[in-house]
């Protein structure tokens, strides 16, 4: 016998189509390297807090899209909760990171589809636009108004720096990891991208690790 459908169940949700966007992006461009990828709400003045939020995934995504997080269930957590970072205290952030304009930060996050010990750069990548395409789709949802941030060492002399430019390896950083050698994983260097709107953080981090 067939059975027909409770007439009474609520309708079931259609899909987002602009978090299936989102989602098909950072999998396009993130997925293949070590990179953590997640929002959160923006909930103070001084975003940092926001940022730390993120980092310890101890907020959701608000608009309950998915990120990339290959630690969220690791054990180590329970003795470094935000692995693999290790960050410093929000009021340390400004020393730690510096503006990028909005075109340097649509690099800074492409770079990061990038490996740092081997693999072909990005500028020589024969789908370096479509790259660049999916960067700006991830970062299109915070606005055009958005600040980037960054921990790489060269934009703090240069907010237009051209990280697709110089390639990951070589690239100087304040560390935000931690040094650990946990579960055979020995993390090497990082990258972060932060955006900040008025309502949202995102977080962006790729880490080196052989």
């Amino acid at each position: 016998m067939i059975h027909s459908a409770d007439p009474h169940a609520p309708e079931p949700l259609a899909p987002d189509p602009e978090a299936a966007r989102w989602h098909a992006a950072a999998l396009r461009l993130l997925d293949d390297p070590y990179v953590f990828a997640a929002a959160g709400p923006r909930r103070h003045a001084d975003w940092a807090h926001d940022v730390l939020a993120v980092m310890h995934r101890t907020v959701a995504d608000p608009r309950d899209w998915p990120g990339l997080d290959w630690d969220r269930d690791n054990t180590v957590r329970e003795v470094l909760p935000a692995y693999p970072f290790r960050p410093p205290a929000a009021a340390e952030f400004p020393d730690r990171l510096h503006r990028l304009e909005a075109g340097a930060a649509v690099n800074a996050l492409a770079v990061m589809a990038e490996e740092w010990s081997s693999g072909p750069l990005v500028r020589f990548r024969p789908d370096r636009e479509a790259l660049l395409a999916d960067a700006r789709t991830l970062l299109a949802r915070f606005g055009p108004d958005a600040s980037h941030w960054t921990n790489a060492l060269a934009a703090a002399s240069d907010p237009a720096v051209d990280l697709v430019a110089t390639g990951l390896k070589g690239t100087r950083v304040h560390d935000f990891h931690t040094w650990e050698y946990v579960n055979g994983l020995d993390v090497l260097e990082d990258l972060g991208l932060i955006a900040v709107s008025d309502n949202e953080v995102g977080v962006f981090w790729s880490f080196g690790a052989y």
